[in-house]
């Protein structure tokens, strides 16, 4: 995997674990005070530094084993079960 395919990976990966991890721990606010900038289910603490650096962390997780299947020969389209046909 080239350096620019490997950083379009990490930043897709990323992108979808955000968003799997944003939900997590948010409490809406059920009054809401739209007079102090609030409304009615906006989160109390939403935690985004932390969802954040969760996000990244996971993210490098998922992106080395993407980045060893990739390259190990277990999921290799040119050698074993999986190879196409030679011309």
């Amino acid at each position: 995997m080239s350096v620019f395919t490997g950083v379009i990976v990490f930043l897709l990966v990323w992108w979808t674990a955000l968003f799997c991890i944003l939900p997590i721990g948010t409490r809406p606010d059920p009054e809401g005070d739209p007079g102090a900038g609030g409304w009615r289910g906006t989160p109390v603490a939403a935690n985004l530094g932390w969802k954040l650096l969760g996000t990244t962390v996971l993210t490098a997780v998922i992106w080395v084993v993407i980045w060893y299947l990739v390259g190990s020969e277990w999921l290799s389209f040119r050698t074993g079960p999986w190879a196409l046909p030679q011309n």
